[in-house]
């Protein structure tokens, strides 16, 4: 492909995307959903103004590549130690509860049962991106119901890591025992080699220069996409290495400002990934399952409130405060996308399951938002009574 042609996607994608991001802030939408019908209306079954997706795609996996690595840095071991001890029943019923509800609903709408595992699956999670994007911070009540909300979102993000893991081990029943060996130690090998080069190697390096940022930038990334690579080599996943990389450098004294320095560039290979997930949905597929997709997204909005109200209340919380967060966490999750793609191009489902997923996350992107500037503060509330930054 030519470079004319890859600057004039670029241009397409970029600036369809600042439009529609435009259209949705005003309509108090989160962004992520002009990332994703923009990849619609542009894909081959729509205008058909990029058709190479391929391409697209091979870039969008660094965002994802980026996403893990950053959340990562964010784990610092005594954080999780923390966090298991408030939210982590609250965090394994739910979850246990959405997964089941999922698996049980596809079932009634005629999946099979590796695609009804799937859905449900995906169904555990809640938005990052919407749960913390419409968050305010000023404010001493919201500073410690985010707390809650980050806690409760990391933890449902170690559990999509695990899913993640798994995801990639296809065919077992055609695998030998040695070759399924071969990742399971891989794993805890590919932890002790990080958490060493980072103790002895990295931390040494950062200390010494950390004051030439574009020097500390540069061995962020080179560590990103090292540990990933190598975890491809050793049968793994690259997100999971990615992942692993992060943890590790989390207890850098420096890991909040290598993790600013990052959010830009996630940002733009993320604009990718959603807009290649918008442009590889089929049109007819989508609605073909529109209807299954609409009762399953109207089932989580309800049940997923409802369950954290009760659990968290239960928990000592206040009721209000509860409900706050349920609300606030009542959407499915962009790694839902991400475990449904990735199961998807390991042929563990089908494309009607994978379009089933992506409608009904959209869906649920789309009213969740309305659901909580209309009812709690945020930054973009309706009411300028409840506009908090």
């Amino acid at each position: 492909m030519s470079e004319d042609k890859i600057i004039y996607y670029l241009f397409l994608i970029f600036s369809g995307a600042a439009i529609l991001a435009t259209i949705t802030l005003y309509a108090r939408q989160a962004m992520i959903v002009a990332y994703i019908l923009l990849g619609i209306l542009l894909s081959p079954s729509a205008l058909n103004l990029v058709p190479d997706i391929h391409l697209i795609r091979q870039f969008a996996d660094i965002g994802i590549i980026f996403l893990l690595f950053l959340l990562g840095l964010n784990l610092h071991p005594q954080k999780l130690y923390k966090l298991f001890g408030h939210t982590l029943l609250i965090t394994l019923v739910s979850s246990f509860l959405f997964a089941i509800t999922g698996f049980c609903f596809s079932l009634l709408a005629g999946f099979e049962i590796t695609d009804a595992t799937i859905i449900g699956a995906t169904m555990m999670f809640s938005s990052t991106i919407i749960g913390l994007k419409l968050l305010p911070t000023t404010v001493l009540h919201h500073q410690y119901t985010g707390e809650l909300i980050i806690s409760i979102l990391l933890l449902q993000d170690i559990i999509a890591i695990v899913i993640l893991l798994l995801i990639p081990v296809k065919g077992l029943a055609e695998m030998s025992h040695s070759y399924l060996f071969i990742p399971l130690l891989a794993l805890p090998g590919l932890v002790i080699f990080a958490n060493l080069v980072q103790k002895y190697v990295l931390s040494y390096l950062l200390i010494k220069f950390d004051t030439i940022q574009e020097y500390v930038f540069l061995l962020a990334i080179g560590w990103c996409l090292g540990i990933a690579e190598l975890a491809k080599w050793l049968g793994l996943s690259a997100e999971i290495g990615a992942f692993i990389a992060g943890v590790a450098m989390a207890a850098s004294p420096i890991s909040t400002f290598i993790a600013e320095r990052l959010k830009p560039l996630r940002d733009f290979f993320l604009i990718l990934f959603f807009f290649a997930l918008g442009a590889t949905s089929q049109l007819e597929m989508l609605a073909d399952v529109f209807i299954p997709a609409l009762l399953l997204a109207l089932i989580m909005l309800i049940l997923k409130p409802v369950v954290f109200k009760q659990l968290m209340s239960r928990a000592g919380e206040p009721v209000e405060l509860s409900a706050e967060v349920g609300i606030r966490l009542g959407q499915i999750s962009e790694f839902s996308l991400l475990i449904a793609v990735l199961a998807m191009t390991q042929g563990l489902m089908s494309e009607r399951a994978l379009s089933l997923i992506q409608a009904c996350t959209l869906l649920t992107f789309i009213i969740s938002p309305y659901l909580i500037v209309f009812r709690y503060p945020t930054p973009i509330a309706v009411n300028p009574d409840l506009r908090r930054d």
